[in-house]
């Protein structure tokens, strides 16, 4: 990669830390490339990008974003993983690191907040937007039905009593 591409790489990546809403970063030493691929497809489905970098480019394009007290964590062989849904990626990488124990999550950021590896895994606790939009549902239809259920009792019992 010559100086150009080089400037070329680093500036996209910087646009693309400026937009992103989270950040992880793993060790990634002794996947195979099927391992690699695997962890690629699951990070996509939540919509996440998984980039092998080199470490000094990668400091260079966190300067100037949320994500820039990252860049001591970039040493050794690391992937950076970054997404707009920072628990649907937080949940991928803890399952693919439970299972491979080659991925080794060092850390990684939400916004301003920097996160530690237990801050990572915390995280992947939590439930997903669409799991939590399913709660709130749950919670707001409950009352009704059990009113409707309330209302209908009494003609329930006059029917069987009739019958």
């Amino acid at each position: 990669m010559n100086r150009n591409d080089k400037q070329a790489w680093i500036s996209s990546l910087n646009s693309d830390m400026k937009a992103t809403e989270a950040v992880f970063v793993a060790h990634y030493k002794g996947l195979s490339v099927t391992d690699m691929d695997a962890l690629r497809g699951k990070l996509r489905e939540t919509g996440a990008t998984l980039k092998v970098t080199k470490n000094r480019l990668m400091r260079l394009a966190l300067a100037d974003t949320n994500y820039e007290k990252l860049s001591d964590l970039f040493n050794g062989a690391t992937v950076v993983a970054y997404a707009g849904d920072p628990i649907g990626m937080a949940k991928a990488m803890n399952t693919f690191s439970k299972e491979n124990d080659k991925l080794e999550i060092l850390g990684g950021g939400m916004g301003s907040e920097v996160f530690d590896v237990a801050g990572v895994k915390s995280l992947a606790l939590l439930p997903s937007f669409d799991e939590a939009r399913a709660m709130i549902i749950g919670m707001l239809q409950a009352p009704g039905s059990k009113m409707a259920r309330v209302l209908v009792a009494p003609g329930r019992e006059e029917q069987a009593a009739a019958a």
